[in-house]
Parts: structure tokens; C-alpha cells; sequence
């Protein structure tokens, strides 16, 4: 089943498919990202992160793989909060990794942090190895959201949980018209001023318009096997946590 963020590139007048169009957007703006991503949620993005961590306390997963990793903040703040033995990074941008090595390198944390450049709809992970998959803010750049969210299903241990956090779009009035254009018109320009990719943040605010959002989404997740998947809206719909259990 294809769905319209499937659609969604970056680069509307590039050759290639969404994946290799990703990669690219991303290695272009890996040097800038994490500012701009502080900017443009104004820091709520935090609360966001440390919530969807918090979810997985009581599991208390020792192995846990953090899907699109990007520049590392995800899986670091993983570290902190639920102190597993290991978490492996995945991600498709080798600009994105070189961020997040560094940061790796500069907190000493060789020993529990590794990154790895890979497909996240394509894991190179035998079946049930992981305790717990975390994924924020990637899910809607997927190409094919099914067979990632598949795939995540399988590396996953029975029992385990797999964590996506991923922008949403409010309902309510008027969050709703505010929200739109936030994202719509302040997101892009905001990129403009700050990235050299100017495409790039106009792209954010397009892929999660066009996101399956909220109920869709669980639904997704199962279909693909999943056997429950808890939904946690937050900030009047801006952000959703989706806790999905093997």
C-alpha cells in the first residue's frame, strides 16, 4: 500500500528517488541542523524527545537501535534516561554521522554510541536482536513507510517496543491556521536565512503535511504486524508519540 509522503521529495527538479534525494538534503544541511531544529520548535522539541524516551523506562532495554539517527541528540539523550548497555545509530546521511560522531568523540562515549550508514527501510540486523527501536523525526522521510516500519518490526525482539516520534498537523482552531503558517511561510524563510539549501525547509513543512498522522498511522503499524500501538498527541497536535509493541 503506497501512501502520499511516499511522493513527497525534496528536490522537485532532481533526478532519483525520495531515499537518494534525502540523503542529499540532509548532507547539505548536517552542518546547520541542529540549530535550525532548535529554532524552529523553539526548543519544545526536547520535551518531546525526553517524553518518547521516558516511554520506554519500564521496558528497561539494554539494546536498542535509534533508526534515521541523524546528528546523534536522540540516541544521547537515550544514554542519559534509560542507561542501556548500547545503542546503534542508522542513518542514511554520512554528513549527518559526521556530526554525531563528533559529538561521540567529544562526550567519550565510543563504547556505548555506535553509527552506522545505512538504509533504514533495508536494517542489515538479524531478526529479533533489538530490546527497543527508537525513531524521531524520520518516519516521514521514509520512501516505502511500510516496509521500514516492517523492517523495524523484525529486528525487534518479541515483546519489544519501537518508539517513533514524528511531526503532526492540529486540528483545532485556530492552533491549526497558527501552525500552518508557522511551518508554511516562517519555516522556509527561517532555512533561507540560515542553510544554503533553501529547498530543504520547504520540504519539512510539505512531508508532514502529507504524513499519515495520528489513527493512520497506527493503522500502518498494524498491518505490518505490530500488535498494539499506543498514541500520545502533544502540544495541541503538533508532535505524536507512537509507542508500537511487538
Amino acid at each position: 500500500m503506497a501512501n502520499e509522503s511516499s511522493t513527497i521529495k525534496p528536490y522537485k527538479t532532481k533526478e532519483g528517488g525520495k531515499k537518494e534525494q534525502v540523503a542529499d538534503m540532509f548532507n547539505n544541511i548536517s552542518k546547520t541542523y541542529d540549530v535550525l531544529n532548535r529554532m524552529m520548535t523553539m526548543g519544545i522539541d526536547i520535551i518531546w524527545r525526553k517524553k518518547a524516551i521516558r516511554s520506554l523506562k519500564s521496558l528497561r532495554p539494554q539494546l536498542i537501535l535509534d533508526v534515521a539517527t541523524g546528528t546523534g541528540d536522540f540516541a544521547i539523550e537515550s544514554l542519559r534516561i534509560l542507561n542501556p548497555s548500547k545503542i546503534i545509530g542508522v542513518d542514511i546521511s554520512s554528513g549527518m554521522l559526521d556530526v554525531a560522531r563528533e559529538k561521540i568523540e567529544k562526550k567519550g562515549l565510543k563504547d556505548r554510541f555506535e553509527v552506522q550508514l545505512g538504509d533504514s527501510e533495508k536494517l542489515q540486523f538479524p531478526d529479533n536482536t533489538f530490546d527497543a527501536v527508537t525513531v524521531a523525526f524520520g518516519v516521514r522521510n521514509f520512501e516505502n513507510l511500510e516496509q521500514g516500519l516492517a523492517d523495524i518490526r523484525r529486528v525487534l525482539k518479541p515483546g519489544g517496543r519501537a518508539v517513533v516520534l514524528e511531526l503532526s498537523n492540529p486540528t483545532m482552531f485556530p492552533i491549526k491556521q497558527l501552525y500552518h503558517f508557522y511551518f508554511h511561510k516562517f519555516t522556509p524563510a527561517l532555512g533561507r536565512l540560515i542553510s544554503k539549501d533553501t529547498r530543504a525547509y520547504a520540504y519539512l513543512p510539505e512531508s508532514v503535511t502529507n504524513f499519515p498522522d495520528g489513527e493512520r498511522f497506527a493503522a500502518i503499524t498494524q498491518q505490518v504486524g505490530f500488535q498494539h500501538t499506543k498514541v500520545r498527541p502533544q502540544t495541541f497536535g503538533f508532535c505524536t508519540i507512537y509507542e508500537c509493541t511487538k
